[in-house]
C-alpha cells in the first residue's frame, strides 16, 4: 500500500498544521462568539486535509489497475461543505447573518486540502490573508460606515395604519430609515408590540426620537434594543 511509503511524521505534520492554520481563524470567530468557532473550524480543516490525504493515496495505489482522478474527492469537498457552511447562515428580520462564518468554513476546507496536498507555504499564505480579512478588515468596517448605525425600536401600542403613519413621520423627520418591521399581537389585551428595523445616521436624537414617539396617542411604550 501506498500509505506505508508516507512517514509518520509528515502525516502529523499534514494534520498538525491543518489545525492550527484553521485554529487561528477559528479562534477569530470564538471570540467573536459565532456558532461555528474554534472546533468546528479545526474539524472542517482536519477533515479536509485528511480526505486529500486519502485521495492522493488512493491515486497512487489504483493507478496501475484503473483511471483515478484524485481531485475528484477533494471536488466532493468543496461541494459538501456547503452544506454545512449553510447551516451558520441565519435569515433575522431584514437583515442575513453568518455569511461570514459560512465562507470561513469553505475557507478552512480549502486550506486543508492545501495542506493535504502538501502546499504548506501556500495554505500559511492564505490562513493569514483570512484572518486579516476576519480580524482587521472588520474593524477598517466599523470605522468607514460608522456614520451609517442599524438598531432595533420597540414600540408597544394600539396598532393602526394611521398610528403607523405617525411613527413613520417621527423617524422620517430625524432621517432615520425604517428597513422592516413587525407586528406582534397580543392576543390578551389590546397593545400590540411593533419591531422596526431602522437605519439612522447618527444616534445624536436616539432619547429625543424616543420623547417625540412617546407623544403619539396610543403608544405606550418605545424603546430601543
Amino acid at each position: 500500500m501506498y500509505s506505508t511509503l508516507q512517514s509518520c511524521t509528515e502525516v502529523f505534520l499534514k494534520l498538525f498544521c491543518a489545525a492550527l492554520f484553521a485554529g487561528i481563524i477559528g479562534m477569530e470567530r470564538e471570540i467573536q462568539g459565532r456558532a461555528a468557532g474554534l472546533r468546528t473550524h479545526i474539524l472542517v480543516s482536519v477533515g479536509s486535509c485528511f480526505i486529500m490525504w486519502t485521495s492522493i493515496n488512493f491515486f497512487h495505489v489504483y493507478k496501475d489497475v484503473a483511471t483515478c482522478d484524485p481531485s475528484r474527492i477533494a471536488a466532493g469537498v468543496v461541494t459538501g461543505i456547503g452544506f454545512l457552511g449553510a447551516g451558520t447562515i441565519l435569515r433575522y428580520r431584514a437583515s442575513v447573518i453568518g455569511l461570514t462564518t459560512a465562507a470561513s468554513i469553505w475557507a478552512v476546507s480549502a486550506i486543508g486540502l492545501g495542506v493535504g496536498v502538501g502546499f504548506y507555504w501556500e495554505s500559511f499564505i492564505a490562513t493569514i490573508m483570512v484572518f486579516l480579512t476576519l480580524f482587521i478588515v472588520s474593524k477598517m468596517e466599523l470605522v468607514f460606515t460608522k456614520r451609517l448605525r442599524y438598531k432595533e425600536l420597540v414600540i408597544e401600542a394600539k396598532a393602526d395604519a394611521d398610528k403607523l403613519s405617525k411613527i413613520r413621520e417621527v423617524l422620517e423627520k430625524y432621517k432615520a430609515v425604517v428597513k422592516d418591521f413587525e407586528v406582534e399581537k397580543n392576543p390578551y389585551g389590546v397593545l400590540s408590540k411593533l419591531l422596526f428595523d431602522i437605519k439612522l445616521t447618527t444616534e445624536q436624537y436616539n432619547d429625543i426620537i424616543i420623547f417625540d414617539l412617546m407623544e403619539i396617542d396610543g403608544v405606550e411604550k418605545a424603546r430601543w434594543e
